[in-house]
């Protein structure tokens, strides 16, 4: 199946790949929310925040493999690309929100207050988005290690992960050798 740009749709099948990409990004959203939700994460203890972590960051790597390999195959890779954009940051904010749910019920005292599921994700988003607006706060070195270790990939996801799904959709589209200019050269 030959790639297509978004714009070379006709406006009928435009209209259903929007569609189509949007129900799967809300379903997305939906079901890793529910499970973030429903999910028992309470008794998790925070001792092991090191090795949740690196579960975390595991996750958001297949997470990301998985999505640019659906890309690669893609009908209108420019979709699959904010899908996949969607579906990782969602991965990623959920999988920091279990760590610090966590690292708060094993320990009151980790952040300035105790997190419940919405103000673990409520935190993380915001550290994310780089806000902070400093209502809930970390108050161990542990908790303060985690979030320097999210800023720090949240860079990276902002830069690298973001570059790359961009980069798999316009490689997936452009034929090869399509980056070099194909006029032919002046005559001398």
């Amino acid at each position: 199946m030959e790639p297509l740009r978004l714009a070379e749709l006709n406006p009928v099948q435009r209209r259903w790949a929007l569609v189509r990409s949007g129900v799967t990004i809300v379903v997305a959203f939906a079901l890793i929310l529910g499970a973030y939700y429903n999910l028992p994460f309470d008794h998790l203890s925070g001792e092991r925040s090191v090795v949740r972590l690196s579960v975390v960051v595991a996750l958001v790597a297949a997470v990301f493999v998985w999505q640019i390999r659906r890309i690669s195959v893609a009908e209108v890779p420019e979709l699959k690309a904010v899908e996949a954009l969607g579906i990782v940051i969602v991965v990623f904010l959920v999988g920091f929100s279990v760590v610090y749910l966590s690292m708060s019920h094993a320990h009151v005292a980790t952040f300035s207050r105790p997190l419940d599921h919405t103000e673990a994700l409520y935190f993380t988003t915001t550290v994310f988005s780089t806000v902070g607006f400093g209502d809930i706060t970390p108050k161990t070195d542990a908790a303060r290690l985690v979030v320097s270790a999210q800023m720090l990939l949240d860079l990276l996801i902002i830069g690298v992960v973001v570059r790359m799904i961009f980069t798999a959709a316009r490689s997936r589209i452009a034929p090869a050798g399509a980056g070099r200019d194909s006029r032919p050269a002046p005559a001398e």
